[in-house]
Formats: structure tokens, sequence, C-alpha cells
């Protein structure tokens, strides 16, 4: 009876228990941001988007096949009907105009123009006089060619497959960049919390020198003035250490969002060591950037898409001029199958042209904008070529200069802080001035912060320099997803 009292009372009145924090590395962080964040959901959806754009466009250039049909045609109405002698009359009609086509289309891309073939049955019915006839095609084959004029789809084909690898490249880069902004968000955490234990252990150190100092005050070996400025360094702690419990929840809050993760639990960030030393070769990095970004692809299809304007301009303001034939068999009957029995030839030829002759200059304009908008593309394409160069030559000698900063702020923070110890141990044997621990003080804050500072401003470098090649220079290979 005392168990099941004990346990009734344990599960209307639960203990708090704190949850253990969830630690998290630089590398699990940046994988999580890939697979589970808004920002890599977006772009996986834009990718989509991107493949069933180009597949769209290749089913444009494959044989299509279609159905048209009006069923049904029905109509009841007067119409006007003009006499042998001029005079009008309106006469009712009543009839039923059914139409069925069967089609199957190819494009010519080489051309510009459209190979068909078709089959059609057509039945009239006329309610007034009880008359039923059909009339069809058995088989046409049928041809529309432009002729000197701008052919869009060997543009299409050329343009279009550079925006379909503009696309997938898009997406790599994307997802580089999630991790790029996930290193942000996860070293201003670590940062935050690195001030945090900072703030915690200043607190504490300035709370035991306090109560040390009241002590030898009592005992005349310091004075009045160093004890009071030992309070307000312990008060000054204390407001450091609120100010650091603040930003460290708002950049673990910043972390968790951008992660999408809704686990409560504190995070608990390891500081993530540099990466094994290696050396970029610049040309390396170059030439990886304009065979793997999307903007490199670009280059190329903006130079396209300006010559295409010019084409355009140039053709379009010519002799236009477009050719029709079909030629195939036909029939009609009073059914359906009269129409396949003893088909008649069906030949149709058509050319229509057009032919500007006084445009008062308008197509010379034209074709000289164009002309300046290529012209304009391609300075703008040089610019950004060389812009682009600047930038992945900046950031190899970037990280290649942070490699060797991390190394020596990692070692003046750990002569900072063994100087710390020294002058804190110094101080308690009433070696040391208020002064001198002061300072110390100060400089193992800076060497620590410095530190992480500089394993930041690394790791942020070395994800830019990923996402400005889309090259794994660690493994020597090219970055895909």
């Amino acid at each position: 009876m005392k168990h099941i009292s004990a346990l009734l009372l344990f599960v209307c009145f639960p203990m708090h228990v704190h949850a253990q924090p969830r630690r998290l590395t630089l590398a699990e962080t940046v994988e999580a941001a890939r697979e589970q964040s808004i920002a890599s959901k977006q772009a996986l959806t834009l990718k989509k988007t991107n493949y069933w754009k180009y597949r769209s466009f290749q089913a444009d250039y494959k044989p299509q096949l279609s159905l048209l049909g009006t069923l049904p045609g029905f109509t009841r109405s007067y119409i006007e009907v003009v006499q042998p002698d001029g005079t009008v009359s309106f006469q009712q009609v009543s009839n039923n105009n059914s139409l069925l086509n069967l089609s199957l289309s190819q494009s010519l891309a080489a051309t510009g123009g459209t190979i068909y073939v078709q089959q059609q049955l057509q039945r009239f019915d006329d309610f007034a006089r009880n008359n039923t006839r059909y009339n069809g095609i058995p088989v046409e084959i049928g041809f529309r060619q432009p002729l000197f004029r701008f052919n869009p789809m060997k543009w299409e084909r050329k343009i279009q497959p550079l925006i379909f690898q503009e696309g997938n490249q898009q997406f790599i880069a994307s997802l580089e960049k999630v991790a790029l902004d996930a290193t942000g968000y996860y070293f201003e955490l670590l940062v935050a919390q690195v001030n945090l234990q900072i703030a915690e252990k200043n607190r504490s150190n300035n709370d035991t020198l306090y109560k040390i100092a009241q002590h030898k005050l009592e005992l005349g070996k310091i004075s009045q003035n160093d004890l009071l400025q030992l309070q307000m360094g312990l008060l000054t702690a204390q407001k450091d250490l609120a100010s650091a419990n603040q930003a460290a929840a708002v950049a673990t809050l910043k972390l968790k969002m951008f992660l999408s993760s809704r686990d409560e639990r504190e995070l608990e960030l390891e500081i993530p060591m540099e990466s094994n030393e290696f050396e970029i070769d610049t040309r390396i990095a170059l030439d990886e950037a304009f065979a793997n970004r999307s903007d490199a692809i670009g280059f190329r299809r903006r130079l396209l898409e300006a010559e295409q304007e010019v084409q355009l301009a140039r053709k379009e303001n010519g002799l236009n001029a477009e050719l029709n034939a079909t030629f195939g068999l036909s029939d009609q009957g009073i059914r359906p199958a009269d129409v396949y029995v003893s088909p008649q030839d069906r030949e149709f030829v058509e050319l229509k042209f057009t032919l500007p002759i006084m445009t008062w200059g308008r197509n010379k304009a034209r074709s000289e904008v164009a002309k300046a908008n290529q012209e304009f593309a391609r300075q703008t394409v040089e610019q950004d070529r060389l812009t682009f160069e600047q930038e992945i030559f900046t950031q190899v000698t970037l990280l290649q200069m942070l490699q060797k900063q991390v190394k020596l702020t990692k070692l003046a923070d750990n002569i900072a802080a063994d100087r710390y110890q020294i002058a804190k141990e110094r101080f308690i044997l009433s070696d040391l001035s208020v002064t001198d621990l002061g300072i110390a003080t100060q400089e193992k804050d800076i060497a620590r912060r410095d530190f992480i500072l500089a394993l930041r401003d690394y790791w942020q470098s070395y994800y830019s320099l990923r996402l400005l090649t889309l090259y794994d220079f660690e493994q020597n290979r090219k970055i895909n997803y």
C-alpha cells in the first residue's frame, strides 16, 4: 500500500529534472542545416522547379500527338442570305457541325519549321432538311516553314541547357550558402557562450578575491581603495554575467530557428579546431570556380542572349515570309465509311510574305539598339568576370592567412591563461597589486575572445571559399549533392 501511495504521489507531483544539454559540433550543425533548415528546403524546391522546366523544354521538341474536336457544334438561328436580286432574306437554320482531328506534329529546330500528319472527320446534321453528311481527310501531310525569319527554336536549344546547368549549380551553391550561414549562427552562439563562461568565471574569481581582500584589509595588507576597486570589479562581473546570459539566450534562439529545431534542450557547442592545414593553388581555385559556379555559366548565357537579340532585330526587320504546304486525301459521303472508299487528292500551297518598304529608319534604329545592348552586355560580363576572379584570389589569400592567425591566437590564449593564474596566486600571497591583477584578467579575457573570433573568421572563410569555387580542397573533389 505504501508503494502504491508513493507511486501516485510521484505521478501527481512529478519531479522537475533538467534535461541534459544537447552537445553540438560545427560539422553536425552544418549537416543539420543542410538537411532540415527552411533555406535548404527552398533550395531543393527551386531545383525541382528547374528540372521540370527543362523537361518541359525538351518535351516541346519531341513528337506531339493531339486530338482536337468540336462535340457538339449545334446552331439554331436566323442567318442573313443575299438573294439573286440583291435583297436580303433571313432564313432559319438548325444544324450540328461536329469535328474530330487527330494530329501528330514535330518541330524542326534546325529550320524553325513544323511538319505534321493529321486525320480529320467532320459530320454535318441539317435538322431542317433531315439530312446528314460526312466529310473527312483520311491522311494529310503538312509543312510550315518560316523563311528569312528569326528562328527562336535554334537559340532556345543553345540557351535552355545553360539555364538548366545554372539551376543545378545554384542548388549546390545554395546548400553551401546554408553551411556558411549556419557557421555564422554557430559562432554567434559560441562567442556568447564563451563570454558567458568568462563572465561566470570572473564573477566567481572576483567574489573569492573580494572576500580574501576583506581579510587582508583587517590585517592591514591592502588599502581601503584596493578593497573598493575589487568590490567594483565584482559588481561589474555580476552585470557582465547578466548581459552574457541574455546574449546567449538570444543567440540560441537564432540558431534553433535557422535549423528549424524544436528541441527545447539547451545547446552546448564545442569549440571547433581548425582543419588540417592544406595548400590552395589559386590557379586551381579559379579553374574550378569557372567550371562549377552558376555565375560562370551565366556569363556564357548572357552573351548568347545578347547575340540572340541582335539576330532577332536583324531578321524581323527585313523580308519575312512563311511557306505552308499540305498534301493528302479527302472525300465526303452520307456515311463515315464513304470518306475512306475512294478519296481524292487534296493539295494546298501558300506563301505569305511581308517586306518593309518605308520605315523612316525604324529598322536600323532597332538593330543599332540591339548591337549597343550586346556591347554593353560584353562589357558587363567582362567586369563581372574580373570581380569574380578578384573574389577568388582574395578569399584564397585570406584563408591561408587565417590558418596561421588561428595558431597564433591559440598560443596567445594559452599564455594569457597561464599568466592570469600566476597573477592570481601572487595576489593571494600579497605579492601583486590589484591593478596588475586587473590587467592580467583583461588580457586573459581578450586573448580568449580573440582566439574564438579567429576561429570564427577561419571557418567562415573556409566555407566562403567552398561557396565561391564549389570545390572541396581538403578532399580534392568537386562538391556535389
